[in-house]
């Protein structure tokens, strides 16, 4: 047997079997960014409605505990616990920077899969559109019109679908990532004002204690 014929042969069934892991792959991919579209506008409503204030007015804000109508719901869930650790007391200090530093990993952990995204999506689009124009061709050369047609109906939408996806994901990537900066900068703003209102009353409790 020639053993060049047995590698084409070899490298093409590679080739044409992963066509139909590749279409799955784009089904999956279009129903996560409908249902990631959902959430993703849901949480810009959130923000629409949030109140505007001057950097110089948000510190003030924060010490009052009153930051729902200011803050994302990311940041006030950050914020109650926070408080919890302030009030629970022991190695304060340490417990407070390791849940800062947990939840900002998580929070960019949760930009994974759209950075994924927007990667992936074009290429399992390219992959979908070159192996389809490979039997197509094969089908051209055999005379074959109607596997021709269907062969390149399937690579052109793999492309259109594979570019939809990436560009959605890019979308989102690129709007979230300025919502979780912003997040993070409350987050660690917070813990600096609760931080040191910890240690102010710790110091005048110090200072009116009986010596």
């Amino acid at each position: 047997m020639n053993p060049g014929a047995l590698v084409k042969t070899f490298i093409y069934l590679i080739s044409s079997s992963l066509l139909y892991p590749v279409l799955i792959l784009l089904m999956l991919l279009t129903v996560y960014v409908i249902i990631y579209a959902g959430t993703f506008f849901a949480e810009w409503i959130e923000r629409l409605r949030l109140k505007r204030c001057s950097p110089h007015d948000f510190p003030a804000i924060i010490k009052t505990g009153n930051t729902s109508s200011f803050i994302s719901h990311r940041v006030n869930q950050f914020v109650k616990t926070l408080n919890k650790l302030n009030v629970e007391g022991n190695d304060t200090e340490i417990a407070i920077e390791n849940f800062l530093q947990d939840t900002t990993l998580n929070v960019w952990k949760s930009m994974d899969r759209l950075r994924i995204m927007v990667r992936v999506a074009p290429a399992l689009g390219l992959i979908g559109t070159l192996i389809p124009m490979g039997t197509g061709l094969a089908a051209l050369g055999q005379g074959d019109m109607t596997k021709l047609s269907a062969d390149l109906v399937i690579a052109f939408t793999t492309t259109v679908v594979g570019m939809a996806i990436g560009t959605a994901a890019f979308f989102f990537y690129t709007v979230k990532h300025r919502w979780v900066e912003e997040d993070i900068k409350n987050m660690e703003l917070a813990t600096e004002i609760l931080t040191q209102q910890t240690e102010t009353v710790n110091y005048e409790i110090l200072q009116k204690a009986p010596s």
